[in-house]
């Protein structure tokens, strides 16, 4: 579809959470259909996870994004879907590739929403390729769990905060889950909650440097637990690290179940997104280095300073392997 203007920001790159709902409704309608592919309990694929994404190149007001997806493994109760996104200049005929996902979806019974039923196998190629992919489904199994071990934070008010530390960026969006934002189930589209995620993300990041910033990567999206109609949903974004060109900021969504069930506020979704800062001329910006306060702060600065460097390490690798 085309890039419309409120699709963009104010410097006209599309906003990256538009970009990572267009992946998400493709990869929800390829999983879908081919769970359904057999004569068996009808299911709609839900999003698990989104492993980690880059934005390869912007998209502007006016391209058009052309977004194909294809099933690479399957599970028993899994699949896994490759997105690639490639933007077009109409006028020009220019193509580029924007961006490689790679997502994780479970099919849930139309029936009972809390049924996981089973996946039809694919047929591959090669053994090689159904080998590939069972470490892939193992690796990202494994991190999930992982990460959900270690989502007890929460984001708490500062007042009076000093430009440049974390609570003087640190942003909050509160949502209420309407039918819209649902699938056939009643459970929030995962694109939706990226959209959510990425604009509270670019919020944390134009407040510490006040320019104009893009969404440069994602991590790992984990979705741990379902959110369903009726649900008050709080995105929270905090900067935990800065290089002198990227901003890593944290995300997670808690949801408040208040319509079906008395239940407490949980953690349904977390990840890192990545932002760069641009000149009026699309050129990378310095980036003003984070001010940690607390030891919290520290721990999670040198956290979020291991991924970048391990994340530099890895394109630096592909690049020379490219090479050669």
């Amino acid at each position: 579809r085309i890039m419309r203007p409120d699709d963009a920001n104010i410097a006209g790159n599309v906003h990256g959470g538009t970009i990572l709902k267009m992946i998400e409704e493709a990869g929800a309608i390829i999983s879908t259909r081919h769970c359904n592919s057999q004569a068996g309990e009808p299911c709609v694929a839900a999003l698990a996870r989104v492993e980690r994404t880059d934005f390869l190149s912007p998209m502007c007001i006016g391209e058009v994004a052309n977004v194909s997806a294809e099933i690479t493994y399957t599970s028993r109760h899994s699949v896994e879907v490759q997105v690639n996104v490639m933007s077009e200049n109409i006028l020009t005929g220019a193509k580029k590739v924007t961006n490689k996902a790679t997502l994780w979806y479970v099919p849930l019974s139309l029936k009972n929403v809390n049924k996981v039923v089973e996946v039809p196998p694919i047929q591959y190629a090669r053994k090689e390729q159904e080998d590939e992919g069972k470490k892939r489904y193992e690796e990202q199994k494994l991190d999930r769990l992982e990460t959900k071990q270690r989502n007890g934070d929460v984001i708490l008010p500062v007042i009076n905060p000093e430009p440049h530390t974390v609570g003087y960026s640190q942003s909050s969006l509160i949502h209420l889950v309407g039918p819209s934002d649902c699938t056939l189930l009643g459970f929030v589209h995962g694109g939706v909650t990226m959209k959510l995620m990425d604009e509270v993300a670019g919020i944390v990041a134009a407040r510490h440097c006040k320019t104009n910033i893009v969404t440069a990567s994602v991590d790992a999206i984990n979705f741990h637990e379902k959110i369903k109609k009726g649900c008050v949903i709080t995105v929270s974004g905090r900067m935990t690290f800065t290089s002198n060109k990227s901003m890593e900021i944290e995300v997670f969504v808690d949801a408040d179940p208040f319509v079906d069930e008395p239940r407490e506020r949980y953690r349904a979704v977390s990840a890192f997104f990545t932002y760069v800062s641009l000149s009026k001329e699309g050129r990378p910006l310095p980036v003003p280095q984070l001010l940690t306060e607390t030891e919290d702060e520290k721990r999670r600065f040198e956290e979020g300073k291991g991924r970048y460097l391990q994340t530099k390490a890895k394109r630096q690798a592909q690049m020379q392997q490219a090479v050669q």
